[in-house]
């Protein structure tokens, strides 16, 4: 009996490399996907050496304000100026780093709170059934059936969070669809013969999902994951815009857009940066959350 868990164990340890080989054997071929991933590794170097390029480069925090530099038009004689000033005399391609550092911070830790809280409830509804599903299922419809925007605007009212608690927020928010998700592929891979050889075997529960269930399911939550961040960059750029996310001073693409919104007549300009890094971010992680499903899925064929 112990040698066919070993057997079984070790099958399954080639399998999960073979699927990961094979995924990345694909995703070399797949230039739109490796194109949007090389610009969101951009981005996201950017945004990490924001303090550096603005001291050294740009020579402008993103605070710093002159009043007699306000509405100053796109030009490349001043570093600073590449991308215009606002009405406070700010950089905007200073406040645009800072921006990206807060709104890509926000949808990542968002995103991995939506994953850890999805994966585990998921599998645990999944594979236990009986009451605990029955549990799950009734707090997820809960959540659910509750309007997600509207539910956002009272949370936010009442206690104005900052990046680390809007974070958390989301996080807590949104993880329903992710534990429907874990859950469905829990269900399916449940009468899978690998999975009653291994209950036939007298393995344990915590090593059947730990060992055969979680491999199954990761790869694919990973896809789900990367489509969640540019929803959640969506959200919190939303807040941002309606003044009820990441609070001025402190930059994001949100309010950056609301500020460019209110000043529309006079600096035409300031919308442009922050809603194209919005539009080209979201692009970039669809696009990798798509090359990625293409990827991983076992079920599609590609030609060599």
């Amino acid at each position: 009996m112990e040698s066919s868990i070993r057997a079984s164990d070790a099958h399954k340890l080639r399998s999960t490399r073979g699927l990961w080989r094979t995924a990345l054997a694909r995703l070399q071929r797949d230039h739109v996907t490796l194109g949007a991933i090389s610009v969101l590794l951009i981005m996201v170097a950017l945004a990490v050496a924001a303090d550096v390029l603005s001291v050294n480069l740009f020579h402008y925090r993103e605070t710093q304000q002159d009043l007699l530099d306000s509405y100053t038009p796109p030009t490349l004689s001043t570093p600073a100026f590449w991308l215009g000033s606002d009405n406070l005399g700010r950089s905007e391609i200073v406040r645009l780093l800072y921006g990206a550092r807060v709104s890509l911070a926000v949808g990542s830790g968002a995103a991995l709170i939506n994953l850890t809280i999805g994966l585990a409830l998921g599998l645990l509804a999944g594979y236990s059934r009986g009451w605990a599903d029955d549990l799950v299922q009734f707090v997820v419809n809960t959540l659910l059936s509750v309007p997600t925007i509207p539910l956002l605007l009272i949370v936010s009212v009442l206690f104005a969070p900052g990046p680390v608690a809007l974070v958390v927020i989301l996080g807590l928010v949104r993880w329903p669809n992710a534990t429907l998700f874990a859950r469905g592929q829990t269900l399916s891979l449940g009468e899978r013969e690998f999975i009653i050889a291994g209950r036939a075997a007298g393995a344990s529960t915590l090593r059947i999902v730990l060992k055969h269930v979680l491999p199954n399911v990761l790869p694919f939550m990973i896809v789900l994951t990367a489509i969640d961040v540019g929803t959640l960059i969506l959200v919190e750029s939303a807040l941002s815009y309606l003044g009820l996310g990441i609070a001025p001073p402190t930059p994001s693409w949100g309010n950056m857009l609301t500020t460019a919104t209110q000043d529309l007549s006079r600096g035409p300009w300031l919308v442009w940066a922050p809603g194209g890094a919005i539009f080209l971010t979201v692009l970039c992680l669809y696009l990798v959350g798509d090359g990625l499903r293409d990827a991983l899925d076992p079920r599609l064929s590609r030609s060599a």
